[in-house]
């Protein structure tokens, strides 16, 4: 059965050490509050954690949930993006979380935020990733690329050429219901497609009339919670049991409309009564 999730970065906007670990912390017990057994977070919290992992090991089990996700950024240097990133990896395999998302950062200049395919670009997210994923998986964490708006992977186009130039032996898809419709691509179709190299699910809703609306990266501000906006989640679902999905189903919001404890409270209602989980 499928287990469903919530990313918690959003509680984390003080970065000042003892801060961010009590923001952290409420976000767990409000999470486990609501009926989220499962967390995720940025991986820059192991900024506070990588000299006593245990540490936050004792905080998951106090607060109930389970971290099972990091979530990672490359640039285009690759070497240096390996560095951080096996850092990360080996810190989230000491903590006992199984999945390691990962994006492009974005294209680092004022240019535009949607551009045609780079191969140049997304081969050096290619080289990453495969060397990042052989790692990862010699610790038993799964490599889980995320394509992006604003990112070098993110149209239909981008993301069968990085499909075709990586392992899926060590690279697997995280998905996003959000972007993926902000790239004119249908979520149920694109899982139908790459359905065995899914390894992780993000759910969040769009406003299509907001979507209409925005440009540029004005676009993400369309996000919704589950239910407040036009994604088909129950099509979603039913693509994800019909290609064997049975892993994480994690909602994000990068924008919480009112607060993050409410946003989290509306898509778990929704998930509870619309999808049965």
């Amino acid at each position: 059965m499928m287990k469903v999730a919530y990313t918690g970065w959003t509680w984390i906007n003080n970065r000042e050490p003892e801060a961010a670990k009590r923001l952290l912390e409420q976000s767990f017990r409000e999470c486990k509050f609501l009926g989220y057994d499962y967390v995720e977070n940025f991986a820059f919290i192991r900024d506070y954690y990588y000299e006593n992992p245990q540490e936050l090991v004792d905080l998951t089990k106090a607060c109930n949930v389970n971290l099972v996700n990091l979530y990672g950024h490359f640039t285009f240097d690759v070497e240096k993006s390996l560095e951080i990133a096996m850092a990360q990896v080996k810190f989230l395999a000491e903590v006992g979380g199984k999945w390691y998302n990962c994006q492009n950062g974005g294209f680092g200049d004022d240019g535009p935020s949607e551009r045609p395919t780079n191969p140049d670009m997304i081969d050096k997210m290619c080289e990453i990733t495969n060397r990042l994923g052989e790692y990862a998986k010699s610790l038993g964490v799964t490599v889980c690329f995320h394509p992006h708006y604003g990112t070098c992977v993110f149209s239909q186009e981008d993301i069968d050429y990085f499909a075709a130039h990586t392992n899926p032996e060590y690279v697997s898809f995280c998905f996003d219901t959000a972007h993926t419709t902000l790239a004119g691509i249908n979520p149920v179709e694109l899982i139908k497609q790459y359905g065995d190299r899914i390894a992780y699910m993000h759910l969040k809703d769009v406003d299509k009339f907001a979507l209409s609306k925005a440009e540029g990266r004005a676009k993400m501000a369309s996000f919704r919670a589950l239910g407040h906006g036009t994604v088909d989640f129950p099509a979603v679902k039913a693509a994800l049991e019909e290609v064997g999905y049975d892993g994480v189903l994690c909602v994000e919001l990068d924008r919480p409309e009112v607060c993050n404890f409410h946003s989290a409270e509306v898509s778990r209602i929704y998930i509870r009564d619309v999808l049965g989980l």
